[in-house]
């Protein structure tokens, strides 16, 4: 199956099929230097496979995890390609999950004022969401994704057959993304996760997510209004995920938290059991003046005034500008030992 997402900028494809990973040189301009940025997480023969439809691969591994998404494993990726002696007509290709995607297209977008760009994310959160939409970024201060820019992929290859490799915490953590697209925007889509294993139903899963966001980022490709609601469950996620003690989380995990507080009684209710289902959380150990202070960071922070999206019905959503600190009383949600509202 192939998607096509269509900006003023241009237009570029996203193609989802099994065994795709194979075939990437019909689909992407590798008759060139490419830089794959990769993980060692990340089984080595992925970017391998890429390299060798390459005519001229240079591979750069970084450790895995969040503490890898930072200024100074970005310098020495610019610096590899510097050495390499990259051009303006050659690209850099992410090989991982989320973190990759994030970290190889800002040093894409920044070394020699921008070069091309391809992503083949191997993970589920990539799969179904990071991977499409041009944001990249590092983390600062322990603040997460504050130096960035929106920049768009050449390409997006989504093989699902890499995603066997991944042990179960992560697929659940990543099929949180799915859920957050499904709650705000596909009620069908909710559905089919409510009712179906996801195993079974994968490019359907993954094509359902992908349709919807591209659809969004068509409209808002920078996030002034539109697709601020794909931040659902972002603003108390991330600052779950900023709280010492609450870094064992995994990042799917904080937005399936963080979607809780947001949503009605009802969808609620429903959320609930689609998280369970999926062996995501929805309690954890949290202090509400740690959380308030991670919030009042938050990139959609402007005046004191912070934009998060509700959803009352599925497939429905109201955005609404709050002060921070009224996020506090709904905290007894997914607090441990916090009342429900």
């Amino acid at each position: 199956m192939k998607l096509s997402l269509s900006l003023p900028g241009g237009s570029y494809d996203i193609l989802i099929e099994r065994g795709a990973l194979s075939r990437a040189g019909a689909v992407f301009s590798l008759c060139r230097r490419v830089m794959i940025v990769t993980d060692n997480g990340v089984p080595p023969q992925y970017a391998q496979t890429l390299a060798a439809q390459c005519k001229a691969p240079y591979i750069v591994t970084v450790p895995q995890g969040e503490k890898s998404k930072n200024l100074a494993t970005l310098e020495t990726v610019l610096h590899r390609l510097l050495d390499a002696g990259f051009d303006r007509g050659d690209c850099v290709a992410a090989v991982g999950g989320g973190m990759v995607g994030d970290l190889a297209g800002l040093a894409a977008s920044l070394y020699m004022r921008g070069i091309d760009f391809y992503n083949v994310p191997t993970t589920v959160l990539a799969q179904v969401d990071s991977s499409v939409g041009g944001k990249t970024a590092v983390d600062l201060g322990g603040m997460k994704n504050v130096v960035g820019s929106f920049y768009q992929p050449r390409g997006v290859l989504i093989d699902p057959d890499v995603l066997t490799s991944l042990p179960p915490r992560q697929v659940s953590a990543g099929l949180a993304e799915a859920v957050k697209i499904a709650l705000t925007c596909d009620p069908g889509l909710f559905a089919l996760l409510e009712s179906q294993a996801p195993e079974a139903h994968w490019e359907e899963i993954l094509s359902g997510a992908l349709r919807c966001k591209a659809a969004v980022v068509e409209q808002d490709e920078k996030e002034q209004g539109l697709r601020r609601i794909l931040n659902f469950g972002h603003t108390i996620g991330h600052a779950i995920e900023s709280c010492e003690g609450l870094q064992g989380l995994l990042h799917g995990e904080c937005v399936a938290l963080g979607m809780l507080p947001m949503c009605s009684e009802p969808v609620r209710r429903r959320l609930q059991a689609v998280l369970t289902k999926l062996s995501l959380p929805v309690r954890c150990r949290i202090r509400p003046d740690d959380l308030l202070r991670a919030v009042l960071h938050d990139k959609k922070m402007r005046g004191g005034i912070v934009t998060v999206t509700t959803v009352r019905e599925i497939g429905r959503w109201e955005m609404q500008e709050i002060a921070p600190q009224e996020l506090l009383p709904l905290l007894g949600v997914i607090a441990e030992g916090g009342e429900q509202l």
